[in-house]
């Protein structure tokens, strides 16, 4: 407090925006609140679109226009290596994280979906032990019970009656986990080019995808479907995903992934009140043990 009334000037000239202290909590609530209801609007769009091909036009849409953008205000290009990097985080991140949710949403609800991926912490604790940073005592309870509710989760209705749903999205938990734990020791690009080249390295291993499902983009889309994609591309891509590697190059792993357990009530909420969806006793019981095994662990990891 000292030095900010000593140096008026110099903390008129600096960004409230550029202070992390800021930044923290607002690209939390963005991450919390925009990807907490992108899994509706992923369920929206597949009213029209076949889910690889939405996904990979949404990231080459979002990541051409970030990338031309911070091209024309100065901002240098990856290098080679960090291309290499943003090819494989991308593909693991976006390709098959974001993909298979999308598929998996053919068949699952969006809340449900959202609730499996809640499990992308347990897999993150796992994949540390990779670099070394093997789970304590108390981690170690906490997957066991995460993923007992990812047990309880798939017997309840909301994935038990669609098996290949329910093998996506948890496929795209493990790639989504795997691909933050090896992305954080890799040389990447600085700030929001890092979100860029991973978008258009992202979408170009989606089409890749969608070319071997055999999947066209439609000629006469719905509107809601293309509103939906255009919310994507503008909130769940540029805010979201910025929001995401921001916190994931600023604070603890354990806080950078808690939007795992503030996601799936949101997404569930939004599913229930503006979609009607049905969540079952089992799948509520699923998501709560989840959860608790989420939170273990990320107290857990804070205490450390």
């Amino acid at each position: 407090m000292s030095d900010s009334s000593a140096l008026p000037a110099a903390s008129a000239a600096q960004s409230p925006w550029s202070n992390p202290r800021v930044m923290v909590p607002v690209a939390l609530v963005a991450l919390y609140l925009v990807w907490g209801s992108t899994y509706l609007a992923i369920r929206v769009g597949l009213h029209s679109y076949p889910p690889f091909a939405m996904a990979a036009l949404r990231f080459a849409i979002a990541g051409a226009l970030l990338y031309a953008f911070l091209r024309l205000r100065g901002a240098p290009a990856p290098t080679a290596l960090q291309w290499r990097n943003t090819a494989v985080a991308g593909t693991l991140l976006l390709g098959f994280g974001n993909g298979l949710v999308c598929f998996g949403e053919q068949s699952v609800s969006s809340g449900i979906a959202a609730v499996a991926v809640a499990s992308v912490p347990l897999f993150a604790a796992l994949f540390g032990g990779l670099y070394g940073e093997w789970p304590h005592r108390r981690e170690t309870v906490g997957l066991v019970i995460g993923f007992l509710g990812v047990v309880l989760l798939n017997f309840g209705s909301g994935m038990q009656g669609s098996p290949l749903g329910a093998i996506a999205l948890e496929a795209a938990a493990m790639s989504w986990a795997f691909g933050s734990v090896w992305s954080r020791r890799q040389d990447m690009p600085a700030g929001p080019m890092n979100v860029a080249a991973q978008m258009l390295c992202g979408s170009a291993a989606l089409a890749l995808m969608a070319a071997l499902a055999g999947e066209r983009l439609p000629a006469r889309p719905a509107l809601d479907a293309t509103l939906a994609l255009a919310y994507l591309v503008v909130a769940g891509s540029f805010i979201g995903f910025s929001a995401y590697l921001y916190l994931l190059r600023t604070v603890r792993p354990a806080l950078a992934t808690s939007y795992a357990y503030v996601n799936p009530p949101v997404a569930v909420l939004f599913g229930v009140l503006l979609a009607g969806e049905r969540v079952g006793p089992l799948d509520l019981a699923g998501m709560a043990v989840i959860l608790a095994g989420v939170m273990i662990i990320t107290l857990a990891k804070a205490k450390r």
